[in-house]
């Protein structure tokens, strides 16, 4: 359905919630103009051997930010099958970046959303506005309470399965991008600021991983004799990566999104094939409840332990394994209260301050897939 919007109210509208008087600025408004857009200013802080880290890391980093381009451009024109703007692009954002609790992030999202015109004030946009944050907030805090149904009350609103992609691309960027601040933070060992009475979100339930069928989605996919030069390309691009395998055809409905998510996966390859990044990836997919990632982990030995539950892991792994899935815990249920801390027991376990940046990048990339998968398709089969 076509979004009906009208311009010149000048109305800032939030969720539910509209003003005819002026809007407040940010608190941090220098915010919005930052040069990195993607580590929003850390990277200028990492001196030694975190320096040369990042710098190593520069292609994972530069797919990161162009990723960030892509999905929140200076000015974005919308169509009857593109139909998010951008103030519900960074309204988006600013949702993710408030569940994780990550200040960097608030404040850059807040900023730039703060001197663009909400939508009207008409019952239908206050609806779509309320389906959109709800939803936002539900996949960016506990990704298991999204199912069918959700995703049915975004259809509801008017929009079209090519924004439903973008959409849970947006959230899963975000996520991303907050968790890999949230580590190269602690390894400044900067101080850590979260929000007192915020409770951390439970782990998905085991019953989760019950369903073993094969991924299938939720939403129809690209057809090849209706697919676009642009979606073909990035679709013969991602074709060898098995993260991608089931779910690229669906993907494709944001053909640019998908190439760049696709870079940004061969860029993270090294870090993800190690032992440490496949343990965090399949620790953060246990706490996120999704089991076509999970299962994705071949040490079927420790795969079993964390199905019972992380805690059950930790007590059944060796200390060099327990210090992964800490890890990963923390950074996947409170990035916000992530810290040098969370980091020490694999510092002295012996693993590099490289590797140990590796299993940051791994935890993070994993909560951008969960999401993806979790929202867009199920392995239940009856479904």
């Amino acid at each position: 359905m076509e979004q009906r919007r009208f311009s010149g109210n000048s109305h800032w509208y939030h969720e539910t919630q509209s003003t005819l008087t002026s809007q407040a600025a940010p608190l941090v408004p220098e915010a919005a103009d930052i040069e990195d857009r993607f580590l929003l200013g850390l990277a200028p802080l990492c001196e030694g051997e975190l320096k040369n880290i990042l710098q190593q890391a520069q292609p994972a980093l530069l797919a990161s930010r162009d990723l960030y381009q892509l999905l929140f451009p200076r000015q974005l024109s919308t169509s009857h099958t593109h139909t998010l703007t951008l103030y519900d692009r960074l309204s988006t954002a600013l949702t993710v970046a408030q569940v994780t609790g990550v200040q960097r992030l608030c404040n850059h999202y807040a900023a730039r959303l703060n001197p663009l015109s909400g939508p009207d004030s008409s019952r239908e946009s206050n609806r779509r506005l309320t389906q959109i944050t709800e939803y936002a907030r539900q996949l960016a805090s506990q990704p298991t309470l999204i199912d069918a149904a959700a995703l049915q009350r975004l259809d509801d609103v008017g929009l079209t399965a090519p924004d439903i992609i973008t959409f849970s691309q947006i959230i899963g960027f975000v996520s991303y991008q907050a968790r890999l601040v949230a580590g190269i933070n602690a390894l400044l060992a900067l101080p850590v600021r979260w929000i007192p009475g915020v409770p951390v979100p439970e782990d998905a339930d085991a019953e989760c991983f019950d369903h073993t069928g094969p991924w299938l989605p939720q939403l129809p996919p690209v057809e090849l004799r209706y697919a676009s030069a642009s979606q073909l390309e990035a679709l013969t691009f991602c074709q060898p990566q098995q993260a991608l395998s089931e779910s690229a055809w669906l993907l494709a409905h944001d053909a640019a999104a998908l190439y760049g998510w696709s870079l940004l996966i061969n860029t993270l390859e090294a870090p993800l094939e190690t032992s440490e990044g496949a343990l965090a990836a399949a620790a953060t997919a246990r706490i996120n409840g999704s089991p076509a990632c999970f299962y994705r982990y071949a040490n079927e030995t420790l795969r079993t332990a964390l199905k019972e539950g992380i805690e059950h892991a930790v007590a059944t792994a060796t200390s060099h394994e327990q210090a992964v899935i800490q890890l990963a815990a923390q950074l996947t249920r409170s990035p916000e209260r992530f810290n040098a801390a969370h980091l020490q027991p694999l510092s002295e376990s012996g693993l590099p301050l490289q590797a140990v940046f590796g299993v940051i990048q791994s935890v993070a990339l994993a909560n951008w897939n969960n999401r993806l998968l979790q929202t867009l398709g199920s392995t239940r089969a009856a479904e």
